[in-house]
């Protein structure tokens, strides 16, 4: 891992964020990149019945001298740190600067269950996740000495779910942790029995050149099944695909997805199909 981008809008929720970059990077001997949006719109800057020049300038000016101030924090002493300021919330620009700097991973922080509009839908973090090439890791918890020992992936064994699946188990080797592979079965039209689900994901694997167990538990709905298991896994990370701008995959769709990033005191990572 060499660069790790952190989005922040100086709350507490971010600097949560920037401590457990902080603890990645030194693991890892990774740069952060710090991006600070504006709260200006293009608007602002291009009309001149807007703001004057002189007034853009004082915004960038004490924009920079705050975030200067923010990041003097004892946690990221020894890490390289890079701040950049953008001058509008435009999102898709995190994924680009994320290309720009070769970026590994994107971390957020979230208010949690009833703060921001529920993480993917309507939030900062949901924008960021739909626009975002690389994993984006939502937290919503201090945790300075953030690791990774072990991180359950779920998703429903299905083709579309390769690539995902891939990344996180990639993403599971370079930190180190116990992958742990999950497919969660639940009563009603998706109920499969465990010699179809053994068929399915016996082909997900081959398909996926990956040899290794996968583990199936059954609970009253997607939810409640991948938060249970991740917590009798003693999960430090939960794992789910999404389909970027179209949204979270047919496995999680719906609120799926939304209620398992918001109900779970566990961080979840998302992974574009």
């Amino acid at each position: 891992m060499k660069t790790i981008i952190v989005p922040v809008d100086f709350s507490q929720q971010s600097e949560y964020a920037l401590k457990a970059a902080a603890s990645l990077a030194k693991k890892h001997g990774a740069e952060i990149i710090v991006l600070h949006m504006l709260e200006l719109n293009y608007a602002m800057i291009s009309s001149s019945e807007a703001y004057h020049p002189e007034q853009i300038v004082f915004l960038l000016k004490a924009a920079e001298k705050r975030l200067e101030e923010f990041l003097d924090q004892s946690y990221l002493e020894g890490v390289k740190v890079t701040p950049v300021i953008k001058h509008y919330k435009v999102f898709s620009e995190v994924n680009d600067i994320a290309e720009k700097h070769e970026a590994d991973l994107i971390i957020m922080g979230s208010h949690g269950t009833d703060g921001l509009e529920e993480i993917f839908f309507g939030s900062n973090a949901e924008k960021v996740v739909r626009t975002s090439d690389i994993p984006v890791l939502v937290l919503k918890k201090d945790r300075p000495n953030f690791a990774i020992s072990t991180f359950v992936f779920a998703c429903d064994f299905r083709e579309d779910s390769i690539p995902a699946f891939q990344k996180a188990r990639a993403f599971a080797d370079k930190m180190g942790a116990a992958f742990k592979a999950v497919y969660i079965n639940t009563p009603g039209d998706h109920f499969l029995s465990s010699s179809d689900m053994n068929d399915q994901i016996s082909k997900f694997l081959d398909r996926a050149k990956a040899g290794m167990q996968v583990d199936h538990y059954c609970d009253y709905s997607v939810e409640r099944g991948v938060l249970n298991y991740a917590e009798a896994m003693h999960a430090d990370l939960i794992g789910i695909p999404t389909h970027g701008r179209k949204g979270i995959s047919h496995f999680f769709m719906g609120s799926i997805g939304e209620d398992i990033a918001n109900h779970s005191g566990v961080p979840v990572m998302t992974f574009k199909i």
